[in-house]
């Protein structure tokens, strides 16, 4: 058994207060994971804690904000000791328009959260994973199938998603030396709030607007989960994880 094994693991969750956050935060927990939960309100990452089967821990935070970063890796270290997962869930999405359409504000302020977001805690996590004792941890962001197929009027977010993809790529390669790993998980119709409209009708590649299948989010979560229990000399490096029945291959 290794070192890291041995340990009390603790997970960092970002966007944990609802959605695919809750869920993975849920599915580490039942596996005897540590969870510091984070996100920007108060309520729902309570109530993620209070669900939670074992310890948990919630701050407050911006991610797109260097200091609010910073304080979430300090306070995680100061209540559990280490950090051996960040789950880079944190995540925006922008009104489906013609990219003419689209606010310049609107774009900034979702590049700021999905793509400095994830920069400012890979990085923080980074450098704990390398200081601690023993080193080493696995990083794991949340991209999206619509980073490599995107749906109409989906740029911002399509790019930020492409963006995650190159940082996992990076990640990958710069952890190797500091028994660091990271993985990407890209996700299609988990049952969120950000998908509800799947399930009436959402606007197809041809024009036409179809209602499509949805998978319940608790299955992102147990995916999120078995790539975290994966000893640190294995690496998913990408996983899809989607409801079968979605019009995704084949798509574009």
């Amino acid at each position: 058994m290794s070192d890291f094994d041995k340990l009390h693991r603790v997970a960092v969750v970002t966007g944990g207060g609802r959605g695919i956050g809750k869920a993975a935060a849920q599915a580490l927990s039942a596996e005897g994971w540590l969870v510091v939960v984070s996100g920007r309100t108060q309520a729902t990452l309570d109530e993620t804690v209070a669900g939670l089967a074992g310890p948990g821990h919630a701050v407050v935070v911006d991610v797109s904000q260097a200091t609010d970063v910073d304080m979430l890796f300090a306070e995680a270290v100061q209540v559990f000791g280490r950090i051996d997962l960040l789950f880079n869930n944190a995540g925006i999405s922008a009104p489906a328009v013609p990219i003419d359409e689209l606010s310049v504000d609107t774009w900034e302020r979702l590049i700021a959260v999905n793509v400095t977001g994830s920069f400012l805690c890979a990085r923080a996590a980074f450098a704990q994973m390398k200081r601690q004792d023993p080193g080493g941890g696995r990083i794991i962001n949340n991209g999206s199938v619509s980073a490599t197929t995107p749906r109409p009027f989906s740029a911002p977010y399509t790019a930020s998603k492409h963006a995650i993809t190159g940082l996992t790529k990076s990640l990958a390669l710069d952890g190797r030396s500091h028994n660091i790993a990271c993985g990407q998980i890209d996700i299609g119709n988990a049952g969120t709030e950000m998908v509800e409209a799947m399930a009436t009708g959402v606007r197809q590649a041809n024009g036409s607007v179809m209602a499509e299948p949805v998978m319940d989010v608790d299955n992102v979560g147990r995916a999120v989960s078995y790539m975290a229990g994966l000893p640190l000399n294995t690496n998913v490096l990408f996983m899809n994880v989607m409801a079968t029945e979605m019009p995704f291959v084949g798509r574009g």
